[in-house]
This record gives structure tokens, C-alpha cells and sequence, in this order.
């Protein structure tokens, strides 16, 4: 992990969903802290400074420091709520962790060498089936984000879970399930203009033999 993230937060006295419109009234993010062996604790973080932070991709998978009236401590963001309609965020989930544990969280996948993919050079296009996968690992060992390297791929091939690189200690979550899971992450195809090139270059030869 490349960065830390610290939130400051303030207990929030009262709790429930009038509670929360209030403090949503007054520009801030009602949010709650759980897990460990610690019970749950209802704060408040400031709208503006929450926003800035989670433009930042890291933030979704990076252990933050949560610091709450001077008090800082390990979590990670577990849910997040937004407006349908409004760049408003309505409500926070963060996870205590215990850095001696191993924890699950999903992580964003980077794809690289996209525009010299050998499926994008003979015609293909890229199609994404995931956008994060699912991990297991210690806190240290999180990684901020799993590149996916479509520099060799070829029309009609794919990336499945077992072909991601990751560090050792991080485990990809869906492959401890079987063969099955191992899914694929990203493909290239054919375009409709490709395949139709491709039909029109093998009924030449037929046209030819007719004349």
C-alpha cells in the first residue's frame, strides 16, 4: 500500500433515519464503524472532504485510518450509498481490521496494453466481464489494484481468474471454489465489420471459379 487515507469523524449522539437526514441537511455523511471486538459507533464525516477522498479509485481498496474525535483506527470501506440522481453521498459502512487478520475485500482490475493487443491489431475489440475481483489476504499485503495484460491476446481468446498476477499472500477468492469459478475477466471478439471482411475474403475464390 503506496497511501494512507485518514477520514475525520465525530461521534453522532443520535442515531436512526431522522437522524441521519439531519446530519445529510447539514452537509455532512452520517456513517457507522463496526466489526471487531468493539461495539458499532455511529459518526459523522464532513460531505466535501469525503467526496474529495473517494475520487481517488485507491480508497475503495486500501486499509483507512477513520480518526474519530482524536482516536484513529484501521478500517476499510465496506458500502457506500449514494443519491440516484445527485452527486450526494448518503451513507458510509466502514470495517474495523485487525491487522494480524486476513480480511476479504474487492479489489479494481487495471487493464493494460489495450491499443497493442494482438486481437486489437487484427481487427477485435476488448470486452470487459469484470471490473474488481474478490481477495483474501492480510492487511499489509492488500494490493491497490490486479493489472490485466491484454498485450498477447488474440481474437477469440480471453483472460480467466487464473491467468491474474498477483503478489504472494493474496489469494483470489472465486478460484479456491473449483475449475468452475475460474471465469473469464476480459475477451477479445471479433467486430461485425471484421467478420464481415472475413465472410467476403472467403466467398471470392466461389466468385472467381463462377466467371
Amino acid at each position: 500500500m503506496s497511501s494512507v487515507f485518514e477520514f475525520e469523524a465525530v461521534n453522532r449522539a443520535k442515531k436512526g433515519t431522522s437522524a441521519a437526514k439531519v446530519t445529510r441537511r447539514s452537509g455532512d455523511v452520517p456513517a457507522v464503524i463496526y466489526g471487531g471486538s468493539t461495539d458499532p459507533e455511529h459518526v459523522v464525516l464532513n460531505h466535501n472532504e469525503v467526496s474529495k477522498k473517494l475520487a481517488n479509485e485507491a480508497v475503495y481498496s486500501h486499509i483507512l485510518q477513520v480518526s474519530v474525535d482524536g482516536k484513529s483506527q484501521n478500517v476499510v470501506l465496506k458500502d457506500l450509498q449514494r443519491h440516484p440522481a445527485k452527486d450526494v453521498i448518503l451513507h458510509m459502512d466502514f470495517l474495523r481490521v485487525d491487522m494480524n487478520a486476513k480480511l476479504k475485500v474487492h479489489v479494481p482490475l487495471h487493464f493494460v496494453n489495450q491499443d497493442i493487443s494482438l486481437g486489437v491489431k487484427a481487427g477485435g475489440v476488448i470486452t470487459h466481464s469484470m471490473v474488481e475481483v474478490e481477495v483474501s489476504c492480510l492487511p499489509a499485503a492488500l494490493p491497490e489494484y490486479i493489472e490485466v495484460d491484454m498485450a498477447e491476446v488474440n481474437v477469440g481468446e480471453s483472460v480467466h481468474l487464473s491467468d491474474l498476477v498477483v503478489v504472494e499472500g493474496v489469494e483470489i477468492l472465486a478460484l479456491t471454489h473449483g475449475e468452475n469459478h475460474n471465469l473469464p475477466v476480459a475477451q477479445v471478439v471479433k467486430t461485425r465489420i471484421a467478420a464481415e471482411d472475413e465472410e467476403a475474403d472467403d466467398a471470392a475464390p466461389e466468385e472467381a471459379e463462377s466467371e
